[in-house]
């Protein structure tokens, strides 16, 4: 269902992009959009992982002989997913949080807070693991590349589009006069501007938050506990609100537990609106459902 429900929504954000060509300049706009996001994805795909642990911050690689315990660990549970080991870094900060990155299971990294190796014991620390070797083994970073690639060029123009309506540019004027403005209309440039940057970043989120889920499902099935994972969630979420990450709003949705809450709650107001630009499911949700995975278990 998961993966279905994926799908349709990965097929509403190419809409998206191609309704955004169609506005700018017909078939000849589709076209043009359809190879920038080619090549942008392109970029994307060979870039994302190193990309996302400069992000994080102070990561560094760390061989076994320096955290064996972990290393100990990820050698366990990529046996039991029966996948490569990936390589294994380290984020100098107290929020416990984890993340894992790269286009594919034999260029795949994990990396792990020093506050997550603090706070959760080993099958704790187990459960989270298997959950970022699911997202390696999903594909999801790849998946979720794609989306944030042409999220990004979406909202070059949506910028553009802003811009056009403040000064009344956006390219320069054509014959007319009216430049872009005048082909498709100001009631073109508010889409532009507002509503498709506003409808991008809903289908995004939702595509992040239906990829939990799943890796929630996937890791408490390798890792044979789901019970350890819900607990180590809740003890993440507490964690994570008393120390806050200061993360990049691009790689928030690669983390295990929402990184920013503060900066999020901030701007969001009641549970609904919350819950629709959340980069992850409600914490409550994602525990319930691995606990009444232990019951059917």
């Amino acid at each position: 269902m998961n993966t279905v429900k994926t799908g349709f929504l990965m097929i509403m954000m190419c809409g998206i992009l191609l309704l955004v060509g169609l506005l700018l300049g017909g078939v000849t706009g589709l076209i043009v959009f359809l190879f920038l996001s080619l090549a942008l994805n392109f970029f994307s795909y060979w870039f994302s992982d190193k990309l996302a642990l400069k992000m994080a911050g102070r990561s560094r690689i760390v061989e076994p002989h320096e955290e064996p315990e972990l290393h100990s660990i990820v050698d366990e549970q990529v046996t039991r997913a029966g996948i490569p080991k990936p390589k294994i870094y380290v984020i100098d900060n107290e929020s416990p949080n984890a993340f894992a990155t790269g286009r594919n299971p034999q260029n795949a990294s994990i990396a792990a807070t020093t506050g997550i190796m603090r706070l959760l014991n080993r099958e704790e620390l187990g459960g989270v693991i298997a959950h970022e070797l699911a997202h390696v083994g999903n594909r999801d970073t790849l998946i979720m590349t794609m989306v944030a690639t042409v999220a990004s060029a979406i909202a070059m123009v949506a910028w553009m589009a802003k811009f056009s309506l403040i000064f009344g540019g956006f390219g320069g004027r054509g014959r007319g006069g009216g430049g872009y403005g005048g082909v498709i209309g100001i009631g073109g440039l508010l889409l532009l501007a507002i509503v498709i940057p506003l409808l991008t970043t809903i289908v995004r989120l939702a595509i992040s938050r239906t990829r939990e889920y799943q890796a929630d499902a996937t890791g408490a099935k390798t890792s044979g506990a789901p019970l350890a994972l819900a607990d180590a969630l809740e003890k993440l979420d507490m964690g994570s609100r008393s120390i806050p990450m200061e993360a990049n709003q691009a790689t928030a949705h690669l983390y295990i537990v929402e990184p920013m809450h503060q900066q999020a709650m901030g701007f969001l107001n009641g549970a609904g609106m919350m819950r629709l630009f959340s980069t992850h499911p409600p914490m409550s949700e994602r525990v319930r459902r691995l606990r009444e995975t232990q019951t059917v278990w």
